[in-house]
């Protein structure tokens, strides 16, 4: 594993104390809910918190233990904070050049391609719209020749339109850069568009880990991610387009399904993000209804909130793939759901959000 941490931080009011060994490819999202430790980490990976005990190992190197201290500018991390902390008196070229100069980097063409970043090198910063900015420190911090790359919640400041702009450069640094990518965030679709893995804490605890879809399938995380964003992560295959409807049609764990239209190639696999509050259950598979998505499969868990009118039941659809429902404690008492039942996911359309799977080098 390229990351190891054994830590413990204790702040006024709060203690992060976690144990876990980090995947060295690809995304790894930090998830949970504001105050549940995930920039503490961060911030303890990098050096910054000092007051850390505990752990830290990178790549076989110790980072810190009970002799051992690396400062920060030791460890090869490169950070990428919330706001961009650009220059505001040199051009995009000449943050870019700052930060190549002092670690005699020789990525930069490979950052302003990677990045799109040659038509901003003349620009002043302060001309520049929140994801431009957000590309610049990116670039500016890959520009140090990091071996891990700490990204802490960098979308946060962006609105909708700006976000989507930018998750597929981020997307793409990993492969194209050769370094794992530990990325902070509180906002479920984020870590279904970016992450093949993610870490989910809890008050400063470890919650769950895994692979994205299996993880976000979990009834127990509800605390984490949302009881109104909790969902499932599923993996499709687009099987046809169908021009008449203007519908991608794909298949699911054997199942088919459709989804409007996208640009997507026959043969493409993406991950679709399935809303719990999106999905409704029925015990026979329903005739006669304006709903296309019907996926079947077996109950295997059911959660119910004795203090609130829900619960969430989790179907396995097949092939090590489930879907979350959230429902009355009324229907599940009236359709007498129990583990081990077959029932049918009934999915709207319009409830995905999708990506192409990273291929991973």
């Amino acid at each position: 594993m390229a990351l190891e941490v054994d830590i413990r931080l204790v702040q006024p009011g709060f203690e992060l104390k976690l144990a876990y060994d980090f995947s060295d490819q690809g995304i790894t999202a930090l998830f949970g809910a504001s105050g549940a430790g995930k920039s503490s980490l961060l911030r303890v990976v990098a050096g910054l918190e000092p007051a850390a005990r505990g752990r830290v190992v990178f790549g076989g190197e110790v980072w810190q233990d009970e002799q051992i201290f690396v400062p920060p500018h030791k460890r090869g991390v490169g950070y990428v904070f919330q706001d961009a902390r650009l220059f505001s008196h040199l051009d995009v070229l000449g943050n870019l050049h700052f930060a190549a100069r002092r670690s005699r980097s020789s990525q930069f063409d490979n950052v302003v391609q990677t990045l799109d970043l040659a038509p901003l090198l003349a620009r002043r910063v302060d001309g520049l719209s929140g994801g431009e900015r957000q590309r610049v420190a990116i670039g500016r911090t890959l520009l140090s020749d990091p071996r891990l790359l700490l990204m802490d919640e960098p979308l946060a400041a962006l609105d909708h339109n700006r976000k989507a702009d930018l998750l597929p450069y981020i997307a793409r640094l990993p492969a194209a850069f050769g370094l794992p990518v530990l990325y902070v965030t509180h906002a479920v679709e984020e870590v279904a568009r970016l992450a093949e893995q993610m870490v989910v804490l809890a008050g400063g605890r470890f919650l769950a880990a895994g692979g994205v879809g299996e993880t976000l399938a979990r009834l127990d995380i509800s605390e984490a991610s949302g009881k109104f964003e909790a969902g499932a992560v599923v993996r499709a295959r687009v099987v046809a387009q169908d021009e008449k409807f203007m519908l991608t049609r794909l298949e699911v764990a054997g199942q088919p399904l459709s989804m409007p239209g996208s640009q997507v190639a026959m043969g493409e696999e993406l991950w679709l993000r399935i809303r719990a509050r999106d999905v409704a259950l029925a015990l026979e598979r329903p005739v006669g209804v304006s709903i296309r998505n019907i996926l079947g499969g077996v109950i295997v868990d059911i959660t119910t909130e004795e203090h609130t009118a829900f619960a969430e039941v989790l179907l396995d659809i097949g092939e090590d793939q489930a879907l979350r429902a959230r429902i009355t404690r009324a229907s599940v008492a009236e359709l007498g759901l129990v583990c081990g039942m077959r029932a049918y996911a009934l999915v709207k359309s319009v409830s995905f959000d999708r990506r192409v799977l990273p291929k991973m080098v």
